[in-house]
């Protein structure tokens, strides 16, 4: 019994010795207070968020004279200030994930849940409005979903993105289906 007791003092005496310098510290010591000065340079900047490179401060106080020069900026100003509160919410364009929706459409597509991968290419053409492999794989959905007047809309699409495109002919076919279709409706 001894000797396993002397074994774990000389573990723990051995551990204690191997941390790297900081790590022990001396519990009956007070915490020191901090270095840092809270006016130091980098807090205030953050606090204020002003930069503290003048070269990237840009000056945006109009010239003295310009109320005199420009009687009229004002309701310039104040168009422009409500035309922007009319814009539409818009998405950036983003190939990426749009290819990215197309591979998860394409997917569900080979598992026959025509429903998912028709929101995903959808989604797709979001992110890549003149996509027109997403524009082909959302007309064969909306096809097997039963939407052809969409599904002609979108083999459309692709018609005129890609006239010689690898699924042209495939297009061409399902368009004369669908009008064929409609027509004895």
């Amino acid at each position: 019994m001894d000797a396993i007791l002397k074994v774990l003092c000389l573990a723990l005496g051995l551990l204690s010795t191997d941390l790297p310098a900081g790590a022990q510290q001396d519990q009956t010591a007070p915490s020191a207070p901090s270095a840092i000065p809270d006016d130091s340079p980098s807090t205030s900047a953050r606090e204020t968020e002003i930069s503290s490179s003048k070269d990237t401060r840009i000056d945006l106080t109009p010239p003295r004279d310009d109320a005199a020069k420009h009687p009229q900026s004002g309701a310039a100003v104040v168009d422009a200030e409500e035309a922007v509160s009319d814009a539409q919410e818009f998405h950036p364009w983003d190939p990426h994930k749009a290819l990215k929706d197309i591979e998860v459409g394409d997917f569900y597509y080979k598992r026959k849940n025509y429903r998912a991968a028709l929101e995903r290419y959808k989604d797709a053409l979001t992110f890549k409005p003149n996509d027109a492999v997403a524009n082909f794989r959302l007309a064969e959905c909306q096809e097997k979903t039963g939407n052809p007047q969409e599904a002609i809309t979108h083999y459309q699409a692709y018609l005129k993105l890609l006239p010689q495109g690898p699924f042209a002919a495939d297009a061409q076919k399902a368009l004369e289906r669908l009008r064929t279709a409609g027509q004895r409706e």
